[in-house]
């Protein structure tokens, strides 16, 4: 359960309004106290994520959102944050009373997740107040419960399972590449930025995906590059690099060789990549004064040459011959409002594939061209056209 990353599991939105019990309704799913639970309605005042495990459903994320009849400017805040969660959840749970039953805010919840096509259960809360039947609900199975005394918890958890989505990523990072028994060579610097005594979640997940395909992988520094090739009585199957040491890597490595970086690969495992690497047109027609977002999927602290507040600026710039604007976005703050010419994305190791791709579609509705580090360093370095070979792509 602790093990499981947050991208990787089942992502449970709860919504509804104030006081209708939400929080309880989770503690009696996970019986624990994980939700804090208060007469007074409005205690949830921002979406809260927690990380559990759930009988015939496995690793699974709730996140328990503020009321949607939240009210005045600060409400109106915090319900825009509970309609964000939409974005990276994979089925949703909407909580109701006997008392209200399916009111406006109810309806424009469900028109929201029926537009997104995500599982949606309609749990009536409080029934042993009930005194009028269940509602009926076109395409929605709708059950009673009382979280209070746990009775219909049981049957809750008997239909999430029923309409959980059976898989929430790709089969494969980069296993499906090579075949059993090849060989796979990972290029992983492990300086400044590399977090003290342990790999970072990319490096640590395509090595159990290659694992997984039965290949034989090994793993140096780029120092260590050419020596590694010495060992070998063949070349690689497939070379995988950090983005920001592609120039070095193929230098080294003979034209033959397979290579690409992991955050291509994850492009392509949580997102899409031909999206991404048709981005780079826009990259092409840069000009000065244009505006650039850079999307970072998690929270750091910037280093002295950190790659997406100093390198990928830098690089922006001295294609497009003069200052750009930069706004950034970090986490889950990632803006409705899009404003820019160009969207660049990290690689998302935090993000989950179902908010990645809700990010790119929203991107592209808006009529923005986007790329990620990879693809844009891949580019910069003169060998995109390399690096997407093995997915049967071109530049």
């Amino acid at each position: 359960m602790e093990t499981t990353p947050r991208a990787n599991r089942l992502q449970i939105g709860i919504f509804g309004r104030r006081n209708v019990g939400k929080s309880s309704l989770i503690n009696a799913l996970t019986g624990q106290d994980v939700a804090l639970v208060s007469e007074k309605p409005g205690t949830t005042t921002d979406p809260v994520s927690k990380a559990m495990e759930i009988p015939g459903l496995g690793p699974v994320v709730l996140v328990d959102t503020a009321g949607l009849d939240d009210e005045g400017p600060l409400g109106e805040l915090r319900v825009q944050r509970t309609e964000k969660v939409l974005s990276r959840i994979h089925l949703a749970i909407v909580v109701t009373d006997p008392a209200t039953l399916i009111g406006p805010f109810e309806r424009k919840i469900i028109a929201q997740l029926k537009k997104r096509k995500l599982p949606t259960l309609l749990v009536v809360n409080k029934q042993d107040l009930a005194s009028s039947p269940l509602p009926f609900l076109d395409g929605i199975q709708v059950l009673g419960a009382c979280a209070k005394t746990g009775a219909g918890i049981k049957e809750i958890i008997d239909c999430l399972v029923k309409i959980a989505p059976s898989q929430i990523e790709p089969p494969a990072i980069a296993g499906d590449l090579i075949s059993k028994g090849e060989h796979v060579l990972l290029v992983m610097p492990q300086g400044k930025a590399a977090p003290k005594g342990r790999l970072i979640l990319p490096q640590v997940q395509t090595i159990r995906d290659l694992l997984d395909h039965r290949g034989i992988v090994t793993s140096v520094q780029p120092e260590e590059l050419e020596d590694a090739l010495k060992l070998f009585k063949k070349p690689p199957a497939l070379v995988i690099v950090d983005s920001q040491v592609f120039s070095k890597a193929a230098q080294v490595l003979p034209p033959t060789v397979p290579l690409t970086s992991f955050s291509i690969l994850f492009a392509r495992f949580k997102g899409d990549l031909p999206q991404l690497v048709a981005g780079i047109e826009a990259v092409k027609s840069l000009k000065p004064g244009d505006k650039v977002l850079i999307a970072e999927g998690c929270t750091h602290h910037s280093l002295d040459d950190d790659i997406g507040r100093v390198k990928i600026p830098r690089l922006l710039e001295e294609k497009a011959g003069g200052k750009l604007v930069f706004q950034w976005s970090s986490g889950s703050g990632f803006p409705q409002d899009l404003d820019a010419k160009l969207v660049v994305f990290c690689g998302s190791c935090m993000l989950g594939r179902t908010e990645v791709l809700s990010r790119l579609n929203q991107a592209k509705e808006s009529g923005l061209a986007a790329v990620n580090y990879g693809v844009l360093l891949a580019y910069f370095s003169g060998i995109l056209e390399r690096a997407i070979e093995p997915f049967g792509l071109k530049v």
